[in-house]
C-alpha cells in the first residue's frame, strides 16, 4: 500500500511499514511538517496514498471530499506508543485492505476497528 504519515505518527511506525513492503512517506521526509491538513489530504489524493493520522480532521475531510478518493486511517488510541500503534495497524491492514483500496475512513481504536466506506452519505432528510 501507498501511505502518507501525518506528523503525529512515529517514524518507528513508518520504518515498520517500509520493512513490511509498503510505500510509506512521512511528512517530515519531505520537510512538510507545517503543511495544513487540507493540503496534506490533497497531496495524498494526488499521490494515491492513504493518510495515517491521529487527527480527526482527516476523517471529516475524507467524508466531505465527494468524488476525490483518498482513504484515511485515524488512530483513536489511549496508548500511542509506536509498538502498540504497529500492533493495531497490522490488524487493520490485514483485515481492511479492500475498503482502504476502494476508499474508506478506518478508525483504529483500542478494542475495535471501525470502517466507513466512501463516499459517506448522509442519513437525514433536507
Amino acid at each position: 500500500m501507498r501511505l502518507l504519515a501525518d506528523m503525529g505518527v512515529s517514524l518507528k511506525v513508518v520504518d515498520w511499514l517500509r520493512a513490511e513492503g509498503h510505500d510509506c512517506v512521512h511528512l517530515r521526509d519531505e520537510a512538510l511538517q507545517c503543511l495544513p491538513n487540507g493540503e496534506v489530504f490533497t497531496k495524498a489524493i494526488g499521490e494515491d496514498r492513504i493518510v495515517l493520522t491521529f487527527d480527526l480532521d482527516f476523517g471529516e475531510l475524507a467524508a466531505m471530499s465527494s468524488g476525490r478518493a483518498a482513504s484515511v486511517i485515524v488512530f483513536r488510541l489511549r496508548n500511542a506508543r509506536a509498538d502498540h500503534v504497529i500492533e493495531r495497524l497490522s490488524v487493520a491492514l490485514e483485515h481492511e485492505a479492500v475498503p482502504l483500496r476502494q476508499g474508506a475512513v478506518v478508525l483504529i481504536e483500542e478494542t475495535r476497528i471501525r470502517v466507513r466506506e466512501l463516499p459517506i452519505r448522509g442519513t437525514g432528510s433536507a
